[in-house]
């Protein structure tokens, strides 16, 4: 009851941080013109986001970043508050965090306008920094590597424990990245999912581990107050990626990583769409499967509204969440 206490403190925590910020970061992206390109074969009604800022994910990590840096702090002066367990997901938060703003200033500023980093490249820097962090959770941390739904004892994966970490690591950053394409879609899909692995943590007793969730939960919801349709700003790569690599490397943490699929359905079948799209589009010569992908944008060009979009995918992700946490308890 106290570590649950605790953790949910933390993410009142991070939810009055995040929106005392937001006004002040309001002002310099806006001072700075720091907005949102539009892509032109998206649903028209996109359009009235062009200038929009974006970038906006710094909202959030920010928060995350001071609390877990005070509270490991704190450990020098005895107080058992935070471990040191959470400074790999916070490495790998700032890392892919700098990698999406990158990104989000080369698509602003940039040679690469409207385009932001290639492709190839991004994906080298995702591989790059995941395998170290497989490493890291592998060797390091010596993490439980795979719990099998309903067994004790968790599974040794061996050799193939690095490679798997890092397909997962990359995927999930991805897969977050195609789910930011509508106002509030990302943010509250991420905090369901940090909020059930939160959960999970707790029941393992990895206190230290649902802290951080719980911290990054309420500092998405500061960020969604600002987020919400229609948003004052937007995520950009710059929150999406490390929220992604960050989902990811919780779940393996947890050892709970199977149920990924279920917890985060929302951003898994987006990534599973735009994969459908691309094969399907190469292996007909130029027809396609969806209208447009990633998927929430199929919907949107079948008449569904933005919002309608957005509450019925949170309601899908949502209840697979509490499934998720339902088989993992068992």
């Amino acid at each position: 009851m106290k570590d649950s206490s605790l953790a949910i403190a933390l993410s009142g925590l991070g939810f009055m941080l995040a929106l005392i910020w937001g006004d002040p970061l309001l002002r310099v992206l806006k001072h700075f013109k720091i907005g949102k390109l539009i892509r032109i074969e998206g649903p028209i009604s996109h359009m009235k986001k062009l200038g929009t800022p974006t970038m906006g994910g710094v909202m959030f990590l920010m928060p995350v970043t001071l609390i877990t840096i005070l509270l490991n702090g704190a450990s020098l002066i005895g107080l058992n508050v935070l471990g040191r367990s959470v400074l790999l997901p916070l490495l790998a938060m700032a890392g892919y965090a700098v990698m999406g703003a990158i990104d989000d200033w080369e698509g602003i500023r940039g040679p690469r306008r409207g385009l932001g980093m290639r492709a190839r490249t991004k994906f080298i820097i995702q591989v790059v920094m995941a395998v170290a962090i497989a490493f890291g959770l592998r060797y390091i941390l010596q993490v439980p590597q795979l719990y099998w739904p309903g067994a004790k004892d968790a599974i040794d994966l061996g050799v193939l424990y690095v490679p798997a970490a890092t397909f997962i690591i990359v995927g999930m950053s991805n897969a977050v990245n195609f789910t930011d394409g509508l106002d509030g879609l990302a943010g509250l899909i991420c905090a369901t999912a940090f909020a059930a692995y939160g959960f999970i943590a707790l029941g393992q007793g990895q206190v230290f581990i649902a802290r951080f969730c719980f911290t990054l939960v309420g500092a998405l919801f500061g960020f969604l107050w600002f987020n919400v349709h229609p948003a004052e700003l937007i995520m950009g790569d710059t929150g999406s990626q490390p929220l992604g690599a960050v989902l990811g490397i919780v779940a393996l943490m947890t050892g709970q990583w199977l149920l990924l699929p279920l917890i985060a359905i929302i951003p898994v079948s987006e990534a599973l769409s735009v994969v459908i799209q691309i094969g399907y589009f190469r292996l007909t010569h130029g027809k396609r499967f969806f209208k447009m992908a990633p998927i929430h944008h199929h919907f949107e060009l079948l008449g569904w509204s933005e919002t309608q979009v957005v509450q019925r995918f949170w309601l899908i992700g949502l209840l697979f969440a509490l499934l998720g946490v339902a088989v993992a308890v068992v």
